[in-house]
């Protein structure tokens, strides 16, 4: 009777260390794709503005005040025609004065007063000559919408007036507008000249 026992106790536990060396491992995948076309975002004259002087005077106390819309033109080149999209990333992360992703920062006043905010879309876009739409997904190119505004966690992409989908393109333009705000001049310290230093990188992202 113990002989069986002691068997069928060896059999548990060789059975539950079988599955405990089971769930203790786990695999990492790595896929991807290498593609031979490389597409080369540009701006006239560096991607700057120069919006100039504003007197803080001129500036409303309790509510935001627009500097008005820039527009220049961007053109991505790629070597053929390929399916890509365009992702802006803040390089004045946590500096916007208004928490809605596609309101990008302008800096910060004595390390915590938060300047304003820039908004930066397109409009008027062209693939390879041909009038297009703008599309964007937030979920990484899984699903796409009509949209113009860059945002953050969004990416913009270029489709025919019949889809909602990403199309190849070896040629894009379109006018792209920035329109920065400042944040009301009550809460911000103005006694000195404050920079306006707005600055988002526009990544070409290959589908």
């Amino acid at each position: 009777m113990s002989k069986s026992l002691n068997a069928l106790f060896t059999t548990l536990l060789l059975t539950t260390a079988g599955n405990a060396l089971a769930a203790s491992s786990v695999d990492l995948t790595v896929k991807g794709l290498i593609t031979p076309s490389a597409c080369e975002p540009t701006l006239p004259n560096g991607g700057n503005v120069d919006i100039g002087k504003i007197s803080a005077k001129d500036l409303k106390a309790d509510d935001h005040t627009n500097l008005g819309e820039h527009t220049l033109q961007l053109t991505v080149t790629c070597d053929a025609a390929t399916l890509m999209a365009i992702e802006p990333h803040d390089n004045r992360a946590g500096s916007s004065s208004d928490e809605v992703p596609s309101r990008f920062g302008l800096g910060l006043i004595n390390g915590s007063e938060k300047l304003g905010f820039l908004e930066v879309w397109l409009s008027a876009p062209s693939a390879d000559g041909n009038a297009g739409r703008l599309i964007g997904s937030v979920d990484g190119g899984s699903t796409w919408t009509q949209e113009v505004n860059f945002a953050t966690g969004g990416i913009l992409s270029v489709a025919d007036n019949t889809t909602l989908a990403p199309m190849p393109v070896q040629i894009f333009t379109a006018n792209m507008t920035a329109s920065p705000s400042i944040a009301p001049a009550s809460g911000l310290t103005l006694t000195e000249e404050v920079p306006i230093d707005g600055s988002v990188t526009l990544t070409v992202k290959y589908l």
